[in-house]
């Protein structure tokens, strides 16, 4: 099983971005922890992060020729990119949104997702552990 992980925009500021918010870990120790559970699960993982929606989209397009599911984090996306909602309907293989903090409770204009609608469901609000409940559940599918 091949899974692909896209991180949105800012997340590549993890660690030093309101680490009161997001915790001090760093996208790169995200992806590490990730990769390693993978391993342990015996499923090919990788990882794309971008600040660009065209390229969120561009990357969501393309990920049925090569993976067997998505886990995306669209990050501030999720509560306005109606273009990365219907790149993600368009596909066909099971996706999982996550978020490490939780949307619900913060502002109120980041409570509603319009991507999680076209998604096989949405974890938030437990840090790295939203993403391993995301790989969990699709390993369980195969």
């Amino acid at each position: 099983m091949k899974i692909l992980v896209i991180h949105g925009p800012n997340l590549n500021m993890l660690g030093t971005r309101e680490p009161s918010v997001y915790g001090s870990i760093t996208l790169e120790s995200l992806n590490d922890t990730l990769i390693q559970k993978a391993k342990s699960l015996n499923v090919e993982l990788d990882v794309f992060q971008s600040n660009s929606e065209g390229g969120l989209i561009n990357k969501i397009q393309h990920a049925p020729q090569n993976y067997d599911a998505l886990i995306v984090n669209p990050a501030a996306y999720t509560h306005t990119s109606i273009a990365i909602r219907d790149a993600l309907a368009s596909i066909s293989i099971p996706k999982v949104e996550v978020h490490l903090s939780n949307i619900h409770a913060r502002e109120e204009f980041r409570h509603r997702s319009v991507t999680a609608g076209v998604c096989q469901g949405q974890i938030s609000g437990f840090g790295v552990k939203s993403y391993l409940m995301a790989l969990y559940y699709l390993t369980e599918l195969n």
